[in-house]
């Protein structure tokens, strides 16, 4: 911690913003395959179309606020409805003044299916989050944050393209402002652009400037692993290929990841819960406004178990994983240990299955406390 310095924010919480437009699949279908639905010809009646924030601006940003943080969004919207729309919402909220907008390009947009019983699939268009560049930080407010939140490069051109020279650039820009930095990433579409990114590459230049990386782990294996990620794809055919990925495979990323520079990882794992694996948090804390216990967060190597969902309660997965990095931030800016940071995680992600956009479904920090108090005291998870 800086003693003599003066926090505006908790976290600036920035990159990828858009729209979600997630079609209603009425429950009296019970569990629809995405295979059922993705047929020439197909007819799938759906019920409602639920319009909401999307991308890591709003999902982790605006879950942090929730539990109670101070947080700064940043972010680049189209001049255009969808802008309008995410414009509006967040100005209702007083949330809205570090989104820019541009003519340069549309505002992003995703159409998620997200039927019962399956994990979701995205029709994403980016949008200007192609054209977003460090010229689009905000670096005076970053500068009294405690804690730069940046999400989604994978989705966009501008960072990944040059090696990832323009998303070290940015990372440079904020870490000469001795502000703690944190990165989460999105599964890349294979097909595209930065789906034949040197993602190993990319990664060995950012990374060393990151202290808290947050990946999926589909996002870690296509990234590190490509060919072991090519060959559970290829098993898994068209499953999911959470459970097909070895422990001893995670805990091998987690060395890569630890020796590029990061000091914290957590790897989310969808139901297996989530992995986290540290490095010297001393040298963390006297290098940024974090001040974690660096006895219990040093050198950690766990699991920690997903709480388990109620399938009556479930809505939707839209955010998921953002809502479940929200809440380790938000443990971690509280000064938790470890494992009870990682609950919080777990918490967060477990209840947002139960909104219909990513923030119905959350409690607040005092609720979320509460829970895992007794949790605690329980063997499994309430």
């Amino acid at each position: 911690m800086h003693p003599n310095r003066k926090y505006s924010y908790d976290a600036a919480v920035t990159g990828y913003i858009g729209v979600d437009l997630t079609p209603g699949f009425p429950t009296a279908h019970g569990n629809v395959a995405l295979k059922d639905i993705f047929r020439p010809g197909k007819l799938i009646e759906v019920e409602g179309l639920n319009l909401a924030l999307g991308g890591v601006v709003a999902n982790t940003g605006l879950a942090m606020r929730k539990f109670g943080r101070r947080v700064a969004l940043m972010g680049l919207v189209g001049n255009d409805m969808l802008g309008d729309f995410v414009a509006g919402q967040l100005k209702a909220q007083g949330m809205a003044s570090g989104i820019r907008r541009t003519n340069k390009a549309g505002t992003a947009y995703g159409i998620v299916m997200a039927p019962p019983g399956t994990d979701r699939i995205f029709l994403e268009d980016p949008g200007c989050n192609r054209i977003f560049t460090a010229a689009d930080i905000n670096y005076a407010t970053v500068g009294k944050s405690r804690l730069f939140h940046f999400g989604y490069p994978t989705l966009m051109k501008s960072l990944f393209v040059n090696g990832g020279a323009e998303l070290r650039r940015l990372l440079s820009g904020v870490r000469k402002l001795g502000v703690a930095t944190s990165l989460d990433m999105t599964l890349p579409d294979s097909g595209s652009l930065a789906g034949h990114a040197d993602w190993q590459t990319i990664l060995a230049k950012v990374l060393p400037l990151v202290d808290v990386f947050v990946p999926s782990i589909e996002e870690l294996l296509f990234m590190l692993e490509p060919k072991h990620y090519a060959r559970i794809l290829s098993e898994a055919d068209g499953g999911d290929i959470i459970d097909a990925v070895a422990p001893d495979m995670v805990a091998r990323m987690g060395n890569r990841i630890l020796a590029m520079g990061v000091k914290v990882l957590m790897i989310k794992a969808g139901h297996r819960g989530a992995y986290l694996r540290t490095g010297n948090i001393g040298k963390l804390n006297s290098a940024t406004p974090l001040n974690l216990p660096a006895e219990n967060w040093t050198g950690r190597d766990l699991w920690i178990p997903a709480f388990p969902a109620d399938p009556r309660r479930v809505r939707n997965a839209c955010g998921a994983g953002d809502c479940a990095v929200a809440g380790f931030l938000t443990a971690m800016l509280e000064g938790a240990d470890i494992a009870k940071a990682g609950r919080y995680a777990m918490l967060a992600g477990r209840d947002n299955l139960y909104g219909v956009d990513s923030l119905g479904g959350l409690s607040d920090w005092k609720c979320m406390t509460k829970i895992i108090e007794i949790q605690r005291k329980k063997p499994k998870y309430a």
